[in-house]
């Protein structure tokens, strides 16, 4: 049995268990997340999205291939066992070739498919929601399952011998990658919906030829349970809203929910969702925000111990590539008022996008503060790790510092899913 569907069948008895899955190519963030599952000896899901990671290379620069031999690559040299490594595909489908006529954006999704399939990702996400050139809008149901059930007969065709493949169904509100704007009233699916669903894409298996021992690789369906984040709110979870889809997903022994987008949600928060049966928890943009928040500290820090002609001068440099360069933020920063503090500080964390291009000034700022930092400075700008380091937990530098803040937005998730111990945890 595979470890997901152990996590699954032990929320469904009623433990207090599920996974996160890390949604981010971002090499500190990956780096943190390794670390935490070397130091607790539980299993580490991984996740790229079509945007991300595909045959072409997405905006990564690395196929599926290249994704999992980097990943692995960095937990070998970390000292994290292979074997604790579990790699998902999100939103696999025709997301990125939207602009074509839908036939060829199919050919290509199935091109994607096999692709990640091939490389060794296991949990693949069937997400064929969005409208292509020539679509009738909205899609039907019954499109959306039908074009699902063509790219999981791909998957099958590509699967080795003794890959253990799994299926996530259904998509997201709100889209990909967070929104601009909250919706006044936020709705969670409502269970005919979700009934609807599984029947569609369980007829649609059917007619594509697929038999019950591959729709019982479906281990979830992605449901709205009212989380959500815009560019300076959050949205938190209710679980009275939720009990009318929890009562229905007892209904189904081996399937769970996904919830994607649970970024900035309160600890306890987390806890209440896989109580519900949200067993498998999406986060990215809560990571890199952490992240861009350590290293905009660490600049502060910077220009206070170093000379102006040595300091990398992140934070400037980053706002002037985000302006010269506003492909990734101008569809969801459009207020110009409040652009000037979007651009940095927005919960959608736009930033992400640019920090390839901005390798250079952030180890130019690592290796700057490479020895101790004073107590003081760390207890100004980084509170929470000051008293780390006071407590002797953790080291006064700054690579160290940046993984830690990283690593408590990863704790509140570890907690909430109470992974299952695979290797020893590491004794610090």
């Amino acid at each position: 049995m595979s470890v997901i569907q152990t996590i699954i069948d032990a929320n469904k008895a009623g433990q207090q268990a599920g996974i996160f899955a890390v949604c981010s190519a971002q090499p500190l963030v990956l780096q943190a997340a390794l670390l935490q599952s070397k130091a607790n000896g539980t299993p580490l899901l991984i996740e790229a999205t079509a945007n991300q990671v595909n045959q072409f290379g997405g905006y990564t620069g690395m196929k599926p291939q290249d994704f999992i031999d980097f990943v692995t690559q960095m937990a070998i040299e970390l000292g994290l066992e292979p074997s604790q490594l579990l790699f998902g595909g999100d939103h696999l489908g025709p997301v990125v070739w939207c602009q074509q006529a839908a036939e060829e954006a199919m050919q290509l999704a199935e091109d994607l498919i096999a692709e990640y399939v091939k490389a060794g990702f296991t949990k693949i996400h069937l997400d064929t929601s969005m409208a292509c050139v020539g679509d009738v809008l909205p899609l039907a149901d019954e499109l959306i399952a039908a074009r699902a059930a063509r790219l999981c007969a791909v998957a099958e065709a590509h699967r080795a011998p003794e890959q253990a493949l799994c299926y996530v169904i259904g998509t997201e509100v709100p889209a990909p990658g967070g929104v601009s704007e909250m919706e006044a009233e936020l709705e969670v699916t409502p269970v005919s919906a979700i009934e609807h669903t599984l029947n569609c894409h369980r007829d649609a298996f059917t007619a594509a030829g697929l038999g019950e021992e591959v729709w019982q690789k479906v281990i979830a369906v992605v449901v709205q349970p009212g989380v959500e984040f815009d560019n300076s709110q959050v949205h938190l979870f209710e679980p009275e809203a939720t009990h009318a889809q929890s009562e229905f997903i007892r209904g189904y022994p081996r399937l769970v929910f996904e919830a994607h987008s649970t970024d900035y949600q309160l600890s306890m928060g987390y806890q209440a969702l896989v109580q519900q049966h949200f067993a498998i928890l999406k986060v990215g943009p809560q990571l890199t925000f952490a992240l861009r928040e350590a290293l905009f500290a660490l600049s502060h820090i910077e220009n206070v111990l170093c000379q102006p002609e040595q300091c990398s001068d992140l934070r400037q440099s980053c706002f002037e590539l985000m302006r010269d360069n506003p492909k990734y933020w101008q569809g969801f920063y459009a207020d110009n008022e409040a652009l000037k503090w979007q651009l940095g500080f927005s919960f959608s964390d736009r930033v992400r996008y640019y920090w390839p291009s901005l390798q250079n000034k952030v180890e130019q700022l690592l290796s700057n503060l490479a020895q101790s930092i004073p107590l003081p400075l760390i207890s100004q700008y980084l509170p929470n790790q000051y008293t780390a380091v006071l407590a002797g937990e953790l080291k006064p530098t700054a690579r160290e510092l940046v993984l830690h803040k990283i690593t408590e937005v990863l704790a509140d998730y570890a907690n909430a899913c109470q992974l299952p111990v695979m290797q020893s945890p590491l004794k610090g």
